[in-house]
């Protein structure tokens, strides 16, 4: 997780960061962007990748990073035409794939790996780094991760 660590505190100065994924990505992609929004109050959003040109796309700026989430599913061919619209208007692309995944390589600025499962586990390993990725994020930000501002357990405020 080192190398997650690394790139979360040289993007923490960016006020944005767009996640995309299709099929069982794109719930993973609202959650990375829920947590990284939570914990270092920048403007995260998730999207389905399939969606980018109604909108999204619009937010993508030269040096943006944008986290793809890439495991194997029948839509990855149009996942990674996703990710090359993005990059050429210069995202900078994190791309979260498993190990079975390299049609994606190239087109990743970084590239972070988790274990296949081929199975619906998938998904939630896909959460581990974006969770180590956000809190990296907001400590490098100088944010207190353990007391989030306006945050209160839904268990205990309605």
């Amino acid at each position: 997780m080192d190398p997650i660590r690394k790139l979360a505190r040289e993007l923490a100065a960016h006020e944005r960061v767009l996640f995309l994924g299709r099929h069982v990505g794109y719930p993973m992609a609202l959650e990375g962007a829920l947590k990284l929004k939570e914990l270092a109050y920048v403007g995260a959003e998730g999207f389905a990748a399939g969606e980018i040109k109604h909108g999204p796309i619009a937010l993508v700026e030269q040096g943006t990073p944008v986290v793809v989430l890439a495991p194997r599913h029948a839509l990855l061919p149009k996942l990674v035409t996703n990710v090359q619209e993005v990059r050429a208007r210069g995202a900078f692309t994190v791309v979260i794939s498993t190990d079975d995944v390299r049609e994606v390589d190239k087109h990743a600025d970084h590239l972070v790996r988790i274990p296949d499962q081929k199975s619906l586990l998938t998904p939630l390993l896909m959460l581990v780094p974006m969770q180590v990725f956000a809190a990296e994020y907001a400590l490098a930000r100088g944010l207190d991760i353990d007391q989030p501002r306006n945050l209160a357990k839904s268990v205990t405020v309605e």
